[in-house]
């Protein structure tokens, strides 16, 4: 399994315990006041438990996000120079047309 798609399932994983945690606490005939300390204990448990797992999963999502913003800035890049381009060959069509004309 590919570090991409590991890291996938395990947010997956982390996503559906932390939503069938809340659903049960939330679903629970209890007060709410009860519920929101229950869901409150649960919630810095499941942090403190799970807290390099959750770091590592925060800096790998924010290079991810590093790695696409430089591919959108180089695309970019690429896109700009293409219009240049394209303007400064239109450029010199219009010129040697003009050229071409006695007036």
């Amino acid at each position: 399994m590919s570090k991409n798609k590991a890291f996938a399932f395990g947010m997956g994983l982390l996503a559906g315990v932390v939503g069938g945690i809340i659903a049960g606490v939330l679903y629970a005939p209890k007060s709410g006041e009860e519920s929101r300390k229950e869901l409150k204990e649960t919630a810095c448990e499941l942090y403190e438990k799970h807290s390099p797992e959750i770091k590592e999963a925060k800096k790998q999502a924010l290079e991810n996000i590093d790695l696409m913003k430089y591919k959108l800035e180089r695309q970019l890049r690429k896109f700009n120079n293409m219009v240049k381009s394209k303007k400064m060959q239109k450029a010199k069509e219009l010129e040697t047309s003009d050229e071409s004309f006695d007036y």
